[in-house]
């Protein structure tokens, strides 16, 4: 009988412990969106601006064209 209180006690501890300790997160998320995308981690975010579109009309071999970058 005392054995068996022992082995049970001995028992809930590990439970209790296992219930009770953290874990660290190690997810990441990205998302890319209109005007920015960006990711977050463990480790922290970070943010990436779009560059802005500028759009040119060129000359090629005589016919107007336009250029966007």
């Amino acid at each position: 009988m005392r054995y068996l209180l022992i082995t049970a006690s001995a028992l809930f501890a590990l439970g209790t412990t296992m219930t009770f300790e953290s874990t660290e997160a190690n997810a990441a998320v990205c998302a890319r969106g209109v005007y920015r995308a960006g990711c977050a981690g463990p480790r922290g975010a970070v943010v990436v601006r779009k560059p802005a579109v500028v759009c040119r009309t060129v000359w090629v071999d005589g016919v107007r064209v336009r250029r966007c970058t």
